[in-house]
């Protein structure tokens, strides 16, 4: 995948029809969508439950762009070969889910998937400093991770600290949380350029009516755009 710090925006499927994720990805990406992206949780790391490796194996042929899939879950380690067994592109561990993080990113890029690191909203960006050399996606959390739907917190001050940290290796900033047309020129005038949007590119539109979920796409992308000039 050749690196570019243009916007992307990933739909986050967490926000679509659990009953018809094939059908929801294939029209997500016919609409506009960069990157697919899939939060895993355990019940364990954050409050909530959701998806395993055997679904990402299930809808990784559907997915024709990126699949990124966020891992929040405690223990990582033992889970990083089934999911890139699974087919993800990205795989995102946070930094907070385990006392050797440059241990969990090394098992990631030995898999031969891209490595991302999360950052919850109480860590700081200087956390991040001793492994920027490891990663290939810093993930800037905009929530407490575990749900869908919540309020953006403004992580903008991080955002910017991170990408005066990175310079000019080729690492991109990902937003996941409250991402919205109204939040979006925050974070891109930042310095991020993946932008992770559940409820806000899946609300309005279905399967049998996507042109919402085009919409919506375009009116995030075209704010994040905008903001950067």
């Amino acid at each position: 995948m050749t690196f570019s710090r243009t916007i992307k925006i990933a739909p986050s499927i967490l926000s679509a029809d659990f009953a018809n994720f094939g059908a929801e990805i294939r029209a997500i990406e016919a609409e506009g969508a960069d990157w697919v992206h899939v939060d895993v949780m355990d019940g364990h790391f954050v409050p909530n439950l959701t998806f395993g490796p055997a679904m990402c194996k299930a809808i990784r042929p559907h997915v024709g762009t990126v699949m990124d899939v966020h891992l929040m879950i405690a223990p990582v380690d033992p889970w990083i070969e089934a999911f890139a067994a699974a087919g993800a592109d990205v795989i995102t561990a946070h930094l907070e889910a385990g006392p050797h993080i440059h241990r969990t990113l090394q098992a990631i890029r030995a898999t031969g998937k891209m490595a991302g690191l999360a950052l919850n909203p109480g860590t700081p960006a200087e956390a991040a400093a001793e492994l920027i050399d490891m990663v290939d996606l810093i993930c800037v959390m905009t929530v407490n991770p575990g749900f869908g739907g919540q309020r953006f917190i403004d992580m903008t001050a991080k955002i910017r600290a991170l990408r005066k940290m990175i310079g000019d290796r080729p690492v991109h900033i990902e937003i996941d949380g409250g991402v919205t047309p109204e939040t979006a020129p925050l974070v891109a005038a930042a310095g991020a350029d993946v932008l992770v949007a559940g409820s806000a590119v899946f609300t309005g539109g279905s399967v049998e009516n996507p042109a919402p979920y085009g919409a919506n796409i375009a009116a995030i992308r075209t704010a994040a755009e905008t903001a950067r000039g």
